[in-house]
């Protein structure tokens, strides 16, 4: 089970075990929608989650081992003004 509000990433994993992240570690997740943040689809036999809308995955390695997105700076700018924003 996966669940992103404005701030929080928490994923279910299958274990029982859950974990939640800021979605400000992932900037894509954090200027997406609530509409596009609601968008996930798990890939990867479950080892990860992709959101289509806004071209974001993260695995769930990186979740467990608190790692935060590592897209650049310029990536992340020419994504926003791709957006319009």
């Amino acid at each position: 089970m996966v669940r992103v509000t404005e701030d929080t990433l928490t994923v279910e994993l299958r274990d029982g075990r859950t974990v939640s992240v800021p979605t400000m570690w992932y900037p894509r997740l954090n200027h997406a929608t609530a509409d596009e943040r609601q968008g996930w689809q798990l890939t990867g036999g479950g080892s990860a989650i992709h959101w289509e809308a806004i071209d974001e995955d993260i695995s769930v390695e990186a979740l467990l081992e608190g790692k935060e997105s590592n897209e650049s700076q310029e990536s992340l700018r020419r994504w926003l003004k791709k957006r319009g924003a």
